[in-house]
């Protein structure tokens, strides 16, 4: 194993005189080994296998002299002190790069390509999808990558381009990411279709409590409480909690923007229970958003929005 040289002398190395020296596939190989904690998850994200991550790593390390990255026993790579310097490196070469292509493509009106965005499941499959001939008919070179996810990707490290949440992010304290809100959205009680006359009979399908954090989870569990009848469902999703309520299997709250469409539903009285509302909001990468292809989709998203639900 190579001997990690001191952290000055490895500054240095990595400084601006030795950076004409170092290839940048190589550094975004240690960026997303970095992210990804091994060389399955690094060669996902970069589109390529282990073995070549492996191997970049080792011709970088060689060129520098030193250890980037060690593996702890639970086989998770981590940078080294001198692989922290790398990367720091490295995400300031990125966001150059970044900018640059930020700069170019904002003075071309015709500059398109691939978009990730990344949102609940449900919204993809119900909204988003349905929505899109419009959005690439207008614009055709233009891809966009959905990604149904509920997690929270994260933006400064580039999992994803632009985000839906249904919160205020903590992301908007981070300089490098911006956020709006699109929508307020409101929720309602669904049934079956030929269940409404015996709604408030059936029991109430709840979130897991894994899920009791977000507010119209802690809602239902509240209902539930109180209605004394036993849930025979628990879910973590909202096209699950739809799925459910469709098939008969008891009460579900929804956002209307999603079950107003769906086959199926029917919408009942919610009585004097005050279902919350919830805020959507819109992440992206600052240095990502005066692109013309991530100002299209910002564009499209708001209209997306705002489309009356009588429309859907």
């Amino acid at each position: 194993m190579t001997a990690i040289m001191p952290l000055h002398a490895v500054s240095l190395l990595l400084g601006a005189a030795k950076l004409h020296d170092i290839d940048w596939n190589d550094l975004r190989h240690v960026l997303a080994l970095a992210r990804g904690g091994s060389f399955a998850a690094a060669g996902r994200a970069l589109a390529t296998d282990a073995t070549t991550v492996g191997r970049r790593l080792r011709i970088l390390e060689q060129h520098l002299g030193t250890t980037l990255f060690s593996r702890d026993a639970g086989g998770n790579m981590s940078p080294t002190p001198p692989g922290e310097i790398a990367v720091a490196k490295a995400e300031a070469i990125e966001a150059e790069v970044m900018a640059l292509s930020g700069a170019l493509d904002a003075v071309d009106p015709m500059a398109l390509g691939k978009v990730r965005l990344t949102a609940a499941p449900s919204f993809i499959s119900r909204l988003l999808i349905p929505s899109m001939p419009g959005l690439l008919a207008q614009h055709s070179g233009l891809q966009l990558e959905l990604i149904g996810d509920a997690r929270n990707f994260n933006l400064t490290r580039r999992e994803a381009d632009m985000a839906l949440r249904l919160s205020r992010p903590a992301d908007v304290a981070n300089a490098k990411v911006v956020a709006r809100r699109i929508a307020t959205l409101d929720y309602a009680v669904y049934v079956a279709a030929g269940q409404e006359s015996r709604a408030e009979g059936l029991p109430w399908i709840v979130y897991e409590e894994a899920m009791l954090h977000l507010p119209h989870a802690r809602w239902i569990a509240a209902q539930a409480e109180k209605s004394a009848r036993f849930s025979p469902l628990a879910v973590n999703d909202a096209e699950a909690l739809l799925q459910a309520a469709a098939a008969g299997l008891g009460r579900a709250l929804l956002p209307k923007i999603l079950a107003e469409s769906a086959e199926g539903l029917c919408r009942v009285d919610g009585g004097d229970r005050n279902p919350p509302a919830r805020e959507m909001w819109l992440l992206m990468h600052a240095e990502l958003r005066q692109l013309v292809r991530i100002r299209a989709v910002s564009d499209w998203l708001d209209e997306v929005f705002r489309r009356p639900l009588s429309e859907r």
